[in-house]
């Protein structure tokens, strides 16, 4: 978690940005990730020439030469704030969008990045600032970003690349990518997912990617990553660089109007959090999507979309709002028959309605399914996830300290209490076990499994309330006599009191 502090001299840059006429919020968020970029390259560099160092041996794959050394983060830091200012507008900022090669990805998004800081003084200020945040701690620089995000006056608009972060590492827990997979995310907006899974397979599958065939698949075939807004593809970008990935597959793309017939059946594994609520021009609609759902409606035109780019045994998992699961209108329980007949249908976890503010109190879930292209839905796992770690309201402030929140606390397991404030660890358990005793759950729990006779029953209603049973309170049945004979009882009682009281009267 960021400071106080911290955050006290973010607002400051924040206002010193809107003081210097740079007032959009996502060009502020830009320019403060390009020069986050620049400070880490230089961390980078700086642990390649120890290694080099301890080993003995030249630089391997050096990101800065003889040449360009003056243009590290350490160099140019030191000079005033106007020459400075000179060198990274007229030196490093040309160099950085030559950066990862001719025909990298990276190369491609930045080719039109502008560097927008006209004033000395607002560069000094950003620098002193980006100077006091070890960047080299994933969790920190999230935290930022999370915090700089959130001062998006704009969310509403873009609130599909503001997915929490304990949510999106939820979701990757619980697909555990492996080093083989080819992981797509078709609105991946910052690249949240794609980071996540990133650090997850670096972590779990370490050996595996020594190999170097293993590692050239990490780096460049995958993760992918389309989104339709310049901006963010260049911090995606930036972003999984930043993760070591080196040139990953992010690129522009609307995938809903564009075909995937070029992308059909080629991914392992997707994680989402598709823009919904909103509507798309039947004219601009891929016409292959519109073969699956006639429909306008983006949410049920991106689960059509992710079942045409799946592979056979291909997994997703991607949030939608519970709409999607209780929708009555034909295009909805078409889509969920499909997902539940056609398809794999494993788990539908509900999210409290608090998760997205103060952008948005919609209601979501996740959505989690197999694609086979030959049914085997057997049962479908169900969740009511009713706190995620953080208060649900607008404030969203921690209920539990730094190491007891996440899927997966750092420091061991919860306790039914902590658990009543953190229900993700939880979630993750049970998922592993919902093949085994999760099915012998009764409806009255927490998770529980329904056959899919019994959800085709509901005409494929996917809404947890559908299947959730209520525990009522067992209230004892008295006859009838023995309720007259306490009520003269009580009259009885009463009459003795008045006569008291009014004996104490005379």
């Amino acid at each position: 978690m960021i400071t106080g502090e911290l955050k006290g001299r973010i607002d400051r840059v924040w206002d010193a940005f809107w003081s210097g006429g740079i007032s959009n919020p996502l060009e502020v968020i830009e320019q403060i990730t390009y020069l986050m970029f620049i400070r880490r390259l230089d961390d980078l560099q700086t642990a390649k020439e120890n290694k080099a160092n301890r080993t003995a041996q030249p630089i391997e794959n050096p990101i800065y030469t003889a040449e360009t050394n003056r243009l590290r983060w350490s160099r140019f830091t030191n000079e005033t704030p106007d020459d400075m200012l000179a060198l990274v507008r007229d030196d490093v900022f040309p160099w950085l969008r030559n950066l990862g090669g001719e025909g990298s990805t990276y190369s491609h998004h930045m080719r039109d990045a502008r560097f927008t800081i006209t004033t000395p003084n607002l560069l000094a200020k950003v620098v002193d600032m980006l100077d006091e945040i070890p960047l080299g701690d994933r969790d920190v620089k999230g935290d930022l970003y999370e915090y700089m995000l959130g001062k998006i006056a704009t969310a509403g608009h873009n609130g599909q690349f503001r997915t929490p972060r304990h949510i999106i590492r939820l979701m990757v827990e619980m697909m555990a990518p492996g080093p083989k997979d080819e992981i797509c995310d078709p609105a991946c907006g910052t690249a949240g997912f794609l980071v996540a899974a990133a650090e997850y397979v670096s972590r779990t599958h370490h050996e595996a990617l020594l190999g170097t065939t293993q590692r050239q698949h990490f780096n460049e075939s995958m993760f992918h990553g389309f989104d339709f807004d310049s901006t963010m593809l260049r911090i995606g970008s930036m972003n999984m660089l930043l993760h070591g990935v080196e040139n990953p597959d992010i690129r522009y793309r609307d995938s809903l109007t564009e075909s995937a017939a070029s992308e059909a059946d080629r991914y392992s594994l997707i994680l989402a959090n598709p823009p919904f609520a909103g509507s798309t021009d039947n004219d601009a609609t891929a016409k292959n999507l519109q073969a699956i759902v006639k429909t306008r409606k983006t949410e049920l035109l991106f689960l059509a979309l992710f079942l045409r780019l799946l592979k056979p045994g291909g997994r997703a998992a991607v949030i939608v709002p519970e709409g999607v699961l209780f929708g009555s209108t034909k295009v909805h329980k078409e889509l969920r028959k499909i997902l539940v007949e056609h398809h794999k249908l494993d788990a539908v976890v509900k999210l409290p309605s608090g998760v997205f503010k103060p952008y948005t109190g919609v209601s979501t879930a996740i959505v989690f399914f197999t694609k086979t292209d030959s049914g085997g839905t057997d049962n479908v796992w169900f969740y009511e996830v009713t706190a995620d770690g953080w208060s649900l309201d607008d404030k969203r402030t921690p209920l539990l300290n730094e190491g007891r929140l996440g899927p997966t606390p750092a420091t061991g397991e919860l306790s039914g209490s902590e658990h009543e404030s953190n229900n993700l660890p939880d979630v993750l358990r049970r998922w592993n076990l919902r093949n085994g005793s999760e099915q012998e759950r009764s409806r009255t729990e927490q998770s529980f499994c329904v056959p899919k006779a019994d959800i085709a029953a509901q005409d494929y209603d996917l809404s947890l309330a559908c299947y959730k049973e209520i525990v009522h309170e067992e209230v004892e049945h008295r006859t009838p006599a023995e309720i007259m004979n306490e009520l003269a009882h009580i009259e009885t009682i009463i009459q003795r009191e008045m006569d008291e009281l009014n004996g104490m009267l005379r």
